[in-house]
């Protein structure tokens, strides 16, 4: 059934729309008063994204505050790796951190992709809970880490600064990274399909570390198990198609690429003129993207000027659905996401 906002879904399959929807990567996030009260509650992050009723809660804050054209699943991209018994935890201040990252060969030929109906269950309960308290307003987007991204964090046992061990491991022991990567791949379409059923009217993969390596190395390692997850998703689900969005973080120059792997839509980040990546692949595809999270620490008329400038860039037509080109600052303030929502959906109906 669709949604009474269909106006995401429509322009991801480039169907006329009356005006260009916007949602925001982490728009449930710690720039928000109300998440943080939230987060308190929980305990710890961890906590919160185990919780399906608070999971709930959060993702439906920016909902009950701006007027976002979709609503995305309040999880995050480890979710996987930590039901393949890796031991994730979160570091105050340092972010994730794995208790067993994979430096062992035997480690690595024993992983396993995790049944996400046992092992993740958590999270689409939370899908289940989302889509009926969102009560058919607008859709939900489901997501997952693209299978390189979950091998960076699993192979570094956390983030990194230069990936020197993954690296390593991709250069001079290269089965051992592609096994990790198989596993992964079926982990990631297991868990996006599972999502899909549990209620997800649309799902991202965030290809994060992708543009970290060489053109060579992300065809191989990158690309090609994200084309293997993409075809194996479920695209419809209750009679409805559920598109797909590919986002490879400094990805620009394979846009052609990644546009021909499958997918509804690329997600760009700041560094690509959309203009120009409509030249290129707009035929095939539609784009999401890409206004530099930063604008946002400027006032609402330096925020307007910056949405009309890749409106005008992107031109007259569907097939665009306006996002930052990467997740939202913690220090953003809520105000100006509210100038952003509403200037999108102002400027934005002369070119429909």
């Amino acid at each position: 059934m669709k949604p009474k906002n269909d106006t995401f879904l429509r322009a991801l399959l480039k169907q006329p729309v009356p005006y260009t929807p916007i949602w925001i990567m982490r728009q449930a996030g710690r720039y928000l008063p109300e998440y943080n009260q939230t987060r308190t509650r929980a305990g710890n992050f961890l906590n919160l994204c185990k919780n399906p009723d608070m999971a709930t809660e959060v993702t439906l804050q920016p909902i009950a505050r701006f007027g976002l054209d979709a609503a995305i699943l309040f999880s995050d991209i480890l979710t996987i790796p930590d039901a393949m018994g890796l031991g994730l935890y979160f570091a105050e201040g340092e972010g994730p951190k794995f208790e067993r990252p994979l430096r062992e060969e035997w480690a690595i030929r024993d992983l396993t992709a995790p049944d996400p109906d046992t092992h993740l269950r958590y999270v689409l309960d939370a899908v289940s809970q989302i889509r009926k308290a969102l009560n058919n307003e607008i859709p939900l987007i489901g997501f997952s880490g693209s299978p390189f991204t979950l091998a960076c964090y699993m192979v570094e046992g956390g983030g990194s600064d230069d990936f020197r061990t993954v690296k390593t491991m991709l250069y001079q022991r290269p089965e051992l990274l592609h096994h990790i990567l198989q596993v992964n791949a079926k982990a990631v379409t297991d868990y996006l399909n599972a999502q899909i059923q549990a209620g997800a009217q649309a799902v991202q993969i965030f290809d994060t570390w992708g543009g970290m390596l060489s053109s060579a190395a992300y065809e191989e390692f990158s690309l090609a198990y994200l084309r293997q997850v993409v075809s194996g998703l479920l695209r419809d689900h209750d009679g409805e198609r559920v598109p797909c969005i590919v986002f490879t973080k400094s990805g620009g120059i394979w846009l052609e690429k990644i546009a021909a792997i499958g997918c509804d839509a690329v997600g760009l980040d700041w560094t690509c003129d959309i203009g120009e990546a409509r030249k290129r692949v707009g035929g095939k595809i539609s784009l999401q993207g890409n206004m530099d999270p930063m604008v946002l620490f400027s006032g609402p008329d330096a925020i307007r000027k910056e949405v009309q400038r890749i409106l005008v860039s992107y031109g007259s037509g569907s097939g665009h659905v306006f996002n930052l080109g990467h997740g939202i600052s913690q220090f953003t303030p809520p105000e100006h996401v509210a100038a952003l929502v509403d200037a999108v959906h102002e400027l934005s109906r002369a070119f429909h």
